[in-house]
């Protein structure tokens, strides 16, 4: 059993490193991975991620580099910007962005000046915390202003949108999230954009890879300007992307360089380049639609089992489960979870009365399970062992929580992992 590729230098130059690597590939392989924000990225991804391109440093873009020697490099980054245009239908990106809160920064330093108001979903609602929230720069830098979902619905409150668009007029309006499972209403944030005369951010972190397979609709035509990192349901490596229409091309491109970065990672450019020859390929459309059956069976499975599902279900890649019915928090149910080899994260709930890091909920993805190969007709199995291990937790009974790792690791051991050899 080892990493693919292997680590042959590795092992011989720093063998401690190395034994964490394999250490970490084993676990990746023994665990559903159920975390919405991961995936298993393809073996050629890997291999690009991990070429003599990390050698170079390349300042500024092709064409208009600060360093010689960039023949090669310039031809890397222009095959990425060529293939996020014809995947997105977009008229112009930048693959630089170091990750996905570098690069709405970068939309910030472009749009908006400090002290003046935005406008984005609060964090406990399913926002990220680059849309204004408090801790992050972006609350503390901008006048934020923040709007929710509806508790009876557990989804957008376009009502209240549009309410505070027109008391607060601001420069920017983020639409997307960390923990939203349902379809993004890009047209209704587009037509109150419209009225007060606000730029559209449409965040797709989370459902790049669905809009790229057509399993989500895609914010082109409403959003001028769309960010997204290039991992989660994309697939690629730990990257970003901001995609623009021809209008605010040049000041983006300003913002990323020379305004927050210097020289981009061009290992990461070219493994960008490979993900998305990859989501250009029909294999790439089934696994998209895929992901969403397998969310939709999971939910499903997950409310017949008595589980309060946000909003009551998903049309993505996304699931919010309230443990409060469960008389459990969703900090040690994770906790269990994860023992019993089904990594997740606990996460807070629209109107969540607990704390942050100790929170009501769950939140769980199907992108990477998809990616293994899992479909439809596993997912009531999935969630017989969420629910047994969620009782077990809060009965504290942890041989339970054994016997379940057992059962995953024995169901797994069918599925090939991308970058492993069991």
């Amino acid at each position: 059993m080892s990493h693919q590729p292997a680590l042959t230098a590795l092992a011989a130059a720093d063998p401690e490193v190395a034994g964490l690597v394999e250490a970490e590939a084993q676990r990746q392989h023994d665990k559903i991975r159920l975390i919405a924000s991961e995936n298993y990225v393809s073996q050629a991804v890997l291999e690009a991620t991990g070429t003599v391109l990390t050698n170079k440093y390349s300042e500024g873009y092709a064409g208009r580099r600060y360093y010689e020697g960039q023949q090669v490099i310039d031809q890397v980054e222009n095959l990425a910007i060529e293939r996020a245009k014809a995947v997105f239908g977009v008229d112009h990106a930048n693959v630089q962005p170091y990750s996905g809160s570098p690069a709405n920064l970068a939309v910030y330093l472009a749009l908006a000046k400090p002290g003046e108001t935005i406008m984005g979903m609060a964090l406990p609602d399913g926002g990220h915390l680059t849309h204004g929230w408090t801790v992050s720069a972006t609350g503390k830098w901008f006048d934020a202003v923040r709007y929710g979902v509806r508790k009876e619905t557990g989804r957008v409150d376009f009502d209240q949108v549009r309410d505070l668009a027109r008391r607060h007029r601001p420069k920017l309006i983020f639409a997307g999230g960390t923990a939203i499972p349902r379809t993004i209403d890009f047209p209704a944030f587009a037509e109150i954009a419209s009225e007060v005369d606000a730029v559209l951010v449409a965040d797709i972190a989370h459902i790049a890879g669905l809009v790229a397979g057509g399993a989500h609709p895609s914010p082109v035509g409403h959003a001028p300007i769309i960010t997204t990192t290039t991992h989660k349901t994309l697939r690629g490596p730990r990257g970003a992307m901001i995609m623009t229409d021809a209008g605010h091309a040049k000041d983006i491109d300003k913002a990323v360089f020379p305004g927050l970065q210097g020289g981009p990672h061009n290992h990461t450019t070219a493994a960008i380049a490979v993900a998305l020859g990859e989501a250009a390929t029909p294999d790439f459309r089934d696994y998209a639609a895929t992901v969403v059956a397998n969310a939709k069976a999971l939910a499903d499975a997950l409310l017949e089992r008595g589980f309060d599902l946000v909003s009551g279900g998903t049309d993505n890649h996304l699931l919010l489960a309230d443990l409060t019915s469960k008389e459990i928090g969703g900090k040690p149910a994770a906790q269990a979870l994860d023992r019993a080899g089904i990594e997740l994260n606990y996460n807070t709930v629209p109107f969540d009365p607990r704390k942050p890091f100790d929170p009501s909920g769950i939140r769980i993805g199907t992108a990477a399970l998809t990616t293994r190969g899992l479909r439809p007709e596993h997912q009531p199995q999935i969630a017989a062992w969420i629910d047994r291990v969620v009782g077990a937790a809060a009965r504290g009974d942890e041989s339970v929580i054994e016997r379940v790792a057992a059962e995953v690791r024995e169901l797994l051991a069918g599925f090939p992992m991308p970058g492993y050899t069991a």
